[in-house]
């Protein structure tokens, strides 16, 4: 037993040492494997993250050429959203810079899809919304109500912090919050919702395109910059 007692140490201490080679060799390429997924080139991987951060295909409009045509009539771009929900939101500013991009060769008109039921204040910003346009100020608050997005939409009662924005837009305070609980302003917004049911609309942001309705996957930066070029090479004139 003694005498076989140091060939057991030896085996023993090769073992160790086989099993720990092996591991770090596992580890090393597993780690390769990850650093490979994350800087080859992936086209596809580049399109997923585009819809969750502001990564090249937001910064970098360019990435889609805008067509240089003629046409006889702007393309038309219609959003319906819900002021609360957080991926509208984020698709605000970047709608924003297209508009700024195209010009008068695109025409914008957004229609009220509040989704009450998931976002407690989204109706009462549409009807802030609406109250404002009645005094020529819709897309002012539009505006705000998106670039402040954050601070009424968990508010137990946003009614005051729409009031404020009122107040900084000159509006007639009184009309407005009267307005804002009228007939009148939840007429239009119900009729947007029909409106948007009867197009088989069940979420937000939804944009539709010259009657073409972008899918939820195209509905990107990237995407949006695509069917507005599709459209303009269909509209265009000699």
């Amino acid at each position: 037993m003694k005498r076989s007692l140091p060939f057991l140490i030896i085996v023993l201490v090769l073992a160790a040492a086989i099993a720990l080679a092996y591991f770090l060799f596992r580890k090393s390429g597993s780690a390769n494997e990850t650093n490979a997924s994350l800087t080859g080139p992936n086209q596809n991987s580049q399109t997923r993250s585009s819809g969750s951060n502001s990564g090249s295909l937001t910064t970098n409009p360019s990435a889609v050429t805008k067509p240089n045509v003629k046409i006889s009539s702007p393309v038309l771009i219609e959003e319906y959203g819900d002021y609360q929900c957080p991926p509208c939101g984020k698709l605000y500013p970047e709608l924003k810079k297209i508009e700024g991009e195209y010009g008068t060769q695109i025409h914008f008109v957004f229609h009220y899809f509040p989704l009450s039921k998931v976002h407690k204040n989204a109706m009462a910003a549409a009807q802030a919304a609406e109250a404002a346009r009645l005094q020529n100020k819709f897309w002012d608050m539009h505006d705000r109500l998106y670039r402040n997005q954050s601070l009424w939409a968990e508010a137990p009662d946003p009614r005051p912090i729409f009031t404020t924005f009122a107040q900084q837009l000159g509006l007639n305070v009184d009309q407005f919050q009267s307005d804002m609980d009228s007939n009148r302003v939840a007429q239009v917004i119900a009729s947007d919702m029909q409106r948007a049911l009867s197009r088989g609309i069940n979420g937000t942001p939804t944009l539709i395109i010259d009657g073409q309705q972008l899918t939820a996957e195209a509905t990107t930066p990237e995407g949006i910059r695509r069917g507005i070029n599709m459209m303009l090479e269909r509209k265009a004139i000699s």
